[in-house]
């Protein structure tokens, strides 16, 4: 298994490096025991998080509702939860459980 995902029955858990006011929203790859995602938004007033949000939500075919932060709102460092995924994207390197 990988360190950057765990899944805990049909929850992902999501271990990310956010980099924030990037030229375009993507993920980059695994970083150390990370998955680099870079985002547009800037890092401010939860803007990032939110925007992060929204990514996953697309990435994963999960609605926003069932993705939480669970670790690092306001740092790089972040765990994310992600309920029911319904795609997994080929550059997040995720296997199904």
């Amino acid at each position: 298994m990988s360190e950057h995902y765990q899944w805990q029955q049909s929850q992902l858990l999501l271990h990310c490096l956010l980099q924030p006011r990037a030229s375009k929203n993507e993920i980059v790859g695994i970083q150390g025991d990370r998955l680099k995602i870079r985002i547009t938004a800037p890092p401010v007033d939860g803007k990032a998080n939110q925007h992060l949000v929204a990514q996953l939500s697309k990435w994963f075919g999960a609605p926003k509702s069932a993705i939480t932060i669970v670790r690092g709102e306001t740092g790089r460092q972040k765990t994310v939860a992600i309920e029911s995924p319904s795609k997994l994207p080929d550059t997040a390197h995720i296997k199904q459980p």
